[in-house]
């Protein structure tokens, strides 16, 4: 009983402090949270559900994509409203290769004849996908131009370890057409490696196990793929670099000196084209050989085989090599105090049909924070930085739009960008946030303050619930272990690449997802109807967005001490370099077993137990590797986190000088000479993989060096990602000073 008012008083104690902690801001003193959380207030009050879904309505009633007539004229509609709220605004014109298709031909000839109609229907449910001008037709972009016939050869998903389980089975690819399912990996790996193995080209459907019928009921009854759905993209090698193929780290301007077509690396060596699964389903079905693993089968209602053959298809392929103008919407809303630090915010515009989805839905939840924002300004409330407001184009071909302007501005971006904030398209559900993990506390702090327009809890609240349910036992031990939750690492797929590793500017990108089901991914479906019946109805997610996103800028722009802060950082290089050090130990222990049972005759046993495969080739032994730089320089920035984190919990205001030190720090994570065989990426601690395109590998250099077993790389790759963190630790030590 005597324990009772000590607990009381324990709990009391606990209460305050958490309430003092969810008033806490990054970056701003006691007095200037609470005006900083009543300005968000105020700017929350300014969004319009409705607002966002009229203009949703109006940008996606036709197609827009790179180089149409309705492309540019999105983009005014867009500069319009920017100037219409005050913004100085203007439209950034580049000249970019776009390819389009001219001939599209796909036949089986042997050992029966059918001709792939390569269209989508028009359905009377959906207005939108009817009367349509200047529509794009199902292809993949930055394919090469080819005509070839051959064998095809079933890849399931197209990874290396899909070619792995191919050769135990004694099949090639060689000489032969290999097609492949939508999934696994970003499409463009998929005729890369298909190329690297000697295939003549390559077809690509989405099956209806993945994306159609197999996983719910098809459009326009519900969400996921109609039969005739294909998903189109882009196929430049984006590993590599993105953006214009012609002008590799520069500007794509006019006058711009551009390498030859038929010299640029990113165009596909092969011609590969996307295909419905109901054009799939006969190529499928008149393939022979054995009966694809147990893990490989889709959802047609055929026996899938692995061929080569008797299926035998001719393909041919042309296009139009057009030089276009891709039109980017740059508005400016000039800062009160420090106006050469530039907080900027992006979303593409153009799309590959009507776009409601991509990117739509995320450009409109952006428009809305950019008015809102101006409101503030005008009322008195100006932001302490400049906010800068891209609208790109050509996202949906490589990055081009967004590229290129961060080529062309690059002394300009890396003395003055603060940060780059991203979304994409939007859905409905949970939020995810990834990006630099110097922003890992403010993201975490913006989800906080963010409610659920659905469950009614914050947006960390349900992300968190959502983590208990399905994360791994790690994830679920460090929602107790870790004051915040980890944000993803960042791969490619979208406009921060660019800034964040080109440039070294530190990035964010933000969506809600998980609770609805996009079949019209690419499709001629990506319609209005589809996005506001099945995505987001209401547009009560778009107006969620527009708060994260919106509080991640204003913290940037109002903060009298930039929002960084590098214990997330720490703890996550820390992360990734354990993860190394256990990748090159599992692999060690995985080559001497595997290489002990092919010197004893003893094989693995085919996915299908009642099948014998053929014998692997013996792997190369790994050599010991010295991670101890590494280690090393993780244990440099960790006490130099440390030392800064009590200087940035004061609340202290920060000068021009420290915060410009804050905000480049991410920058001494980039080496200008680059990644092996991919000098455009130059940060060492977040990539593309290349061989994942849009899956992330973090450590890249040396995590690659291991993964393809190019062993002699790894002690350069080691050195070389330990001295850019040992460059950040003295950085962020010189802060703490």
């Amino acid at each position: 009983m005597r324990l009772l008012p000590f607990s009381i008083a324990g709990c009391l104690l606990c209460f305050s402090t958490t309430l003092s902690a969810q008033n806490s801001l990054l970056g701003f003193d006691a007095d200037g949270a609470a005006a900083q959380q009543a300005l968000e207030a105020r700017f929350d009050a300014n969004l319009s559900a409705a607002e966002l879904d009229a203009w949703l309505k109006e940008m996606s009633r036709q197609p827009h994509h790179l180089g149409s007539v309705r492309d540019k004229e999105v983009a005014d509609f867009v500069a319009a409203r920017f100037r219409e709220w005050g913004y100085d605004t203007e439209i950034v014109e580049y000249e970019v290769l776009f390819p389009s298709p001219k001939t599209r031909e796909l036949e089986l000839v042997a050992p029966t004849r059918f001709t792939a109609s390569l269209s989508e229907d028009s359905l009377s449910e959906d207005p939108s996908t009817s009367n349509i001008t200047d529509l794009l037709p199902t292809y993949n972009a930055f394919s090469i131009d080819g005509e070839v016939e051959g064998e095809l050869v079933f890849v399931n998903y197209g990874t290396p370890a899909d070619y792995e389980i191919l050769d135990r089975y004694g099949i090639s690819v060689a000489g032969k057409i290999a097609i492949s399912r939508y999934g696994g990996s970003w499409r463009g790996i998929k005729p890369k490696l298909a190329a690297e193995k000697g295939a003549i080209g390559t077809l690509i459907y989405s099956d209806p196990e993945d994306d159609g019928y197999g996983a719910g009921d098809v459009y326009p009854d519900g969400p996921f793929k109609h039969e005739s759905g294909v998903q189109r993209g882009s196929v430049m090698d984006m590993p590599t670099y993105p953006g214009d193929v012609l002008t590799p780290f520069i500007g794509a301007t006019a006058d711009a000196r551009r390498i030859p077509r038929e010299d640029a690396p990113t165009i596909t060596e092969i011609p590969v084209l996307p295909i419905s699964y109901r054009d799939a389903q006969p190529l499928l079905a008149a393939m022979g050989g054995e009966v694809v693993p147990p893990e490989w089968r889709g959802g047609l209602p055929i026996t899938y085989h692995l061929g080569p053959g008797p299926a035998r298809v001719r393909m041919k392929l042309e296009f139009n090599w057009d030089m276009v103008t891709a039109y980017n919407v740059i508005a400016k809303l000039e800062a009160s105090t420090y106006p050469d630090q530039w907080v900027i915010r992006g979303n593409h515009h153009d799309g590959w049909n009507h776009g409601a989805a991509d990117p739509l839905s995320g450009l409109v939840a952006l428009m809305a924070e950019a008015k809102s924002l101006a409101a503030l300004a005008a009322a008195g409330q100006r932001p302490l930085r400049t906010v800068v407001y891209a609208a790109w184009d050509g996202e949906e071909e490589g990055l081009i739009g967004s590229t290129e302007w961060v080529e062309d501005n690059a002394a300009l971006l890396s003395e003055r960008a603060v940060a780059y904030i991203n979304t994409d398209g939007n859905s409905r559900g949970f939020v995810n946030i990834g990006g630099s993990h110097v922003l890992e506390k403010m993201a975490n702090e913006v989800m906080r303050d963010v409610t659920d327009p659905q469950t009614g809890v914050s947006v960390a609240a349900r992300r968190r619930a959502r983590i208990e349910a399905t994360g791994s036992e790690q994830a679920r031990g460090e929602l107790k272990s870790r004051a915040d939750m980890r944000i993803s690492p960042l791969g490619s797929g979208s406009d921060y690449s660019p800034f964040l590793q080109h440039l070294g500017i530190a990035s964010l990108n933000i969506g809600f997802g998980g609770e609805a089901n996009d079949g019209s991914y690419h499709t001629l479906y990506d319609t209005y109807e589809h996005y506001t019946r099945f995505q987001d109805p209401g547009m009560v997610y778009g107006v969620a967005l527009s708060q994260v996103a919106g509080r991640a800028t204003l913290r940037l722009a109002y903060a009298p001490r930039l929002p960084f802060e590098f214990k997330g950082l720490a703890d996550n290089v820390g992360l990734y370099v354990s993860e190394v050090e256990k990748l090159a130990e599992d692999m060690r222990k995985q080559t001497e077993a595997e290489n002990a049972r092919i010197d004893s005759g003893i094989y693995a046993l085919a996915l299908d137990p009642t099948k014998t495969l053929g014998a692997p080739l013996r792997k190369p032994e790994l050599p010991f590797f010295n991670f101890a730089p590494l280690k090393n320089a993780l244990a440099e920035l960790q006490d130099a986190a440390n030392a800064y984190a009590e200087l940035a919990g004061s609340g202290a205001a920060a000068s021009a000088q420290e915060n410009k030190l804050l905000y480049t720090i991410e920058r001494a994570l980039t080496d200008e000479s680059g990644l092996p065989g991919r000098p455009w990426y130059r940060h060492h601690i977040y990539a593309p993989g290349f061989y994942t395109g849009y899956g992330v590998k973090t450590l890249p250099g040396v995590r690659e060096a291991i993964e393809e077993r190019q062993f002699d790389l790894v002690a350069g790759e080691v050195d070389a990602a330990a001295a850019v963190i040992t460059n950040a630790a003295a950085r962020v030590r010189e802060l703490a000073r």
